[in-house]
């Protein structure tokens, strides 16, 4: 399974699981998630996953570290300020809540339990291996942040 890890881009994952979303919507019976105002519903939670993913991104371009999710052995910081006090994984969380969002504009609960099978494939074969290559590169203070901060929230 090691052959798994670290080979789809998290962006290009939350494109694939939106897609299967879709494909369920349209393949099985629709549910009142939200009787009214489901479109802002959606709307704010998508919102919310991106400030919180591009929080993340500025937090490792601000301390000058890569961005790049497969290849973490490139990070050169350990990030642990701003969004990173609170989530691990802001990109990630923000990807969920993203398709979460999406998922109820589909109006399809079939389609919020595939965002369960991204948190299974994320935690897997993307924050594992991430997580193995920080703990060798930075050992105690690594060990010692996921002591302190939660992987999602």
């Amino acid at each position: 399974m090691r052959k798994l890890e670290l080979i789809i881009p998290p962006v290009v994952l939350m494109g694939i699981f939106a897609i299967g979303m879709w494909l369920l919507s349209v393949q099985l019976p629709k549910q009142a998630l939200f009787a009214n105002g489901s479109t802002l519903a959606a709307a704010t939670i998508a919102m919310i996953g991106v400030i919180i993913a591009l929080s993340g991104v500025q937090a490792f371009r601000k301390a000058s570290t890569t961005v790049n999710p497969l290849e973490p052995q490139e990070a050169s910081t350990l990030v642990n300020t701003g969004v990173y006090r609170i989530t691990r994984n802001p990109m990630y969380l923000g990807f969920l809540l993203i398709l979460v969002g999406f998922g109820v504009l589909l109006q399809s609960v079939y389609s919020l339990a595939l965002c369960l099978g991204f948190i299974l494939y994320m935690n897997r074969f993307q924050i594992e291996p991430e997580e193995r290559f920080l703990e060798a590169q930075f050992s105690n203070e690594f060990v010692q942040y996921k002591k302190e901060v939660r992987r999602w929230i």
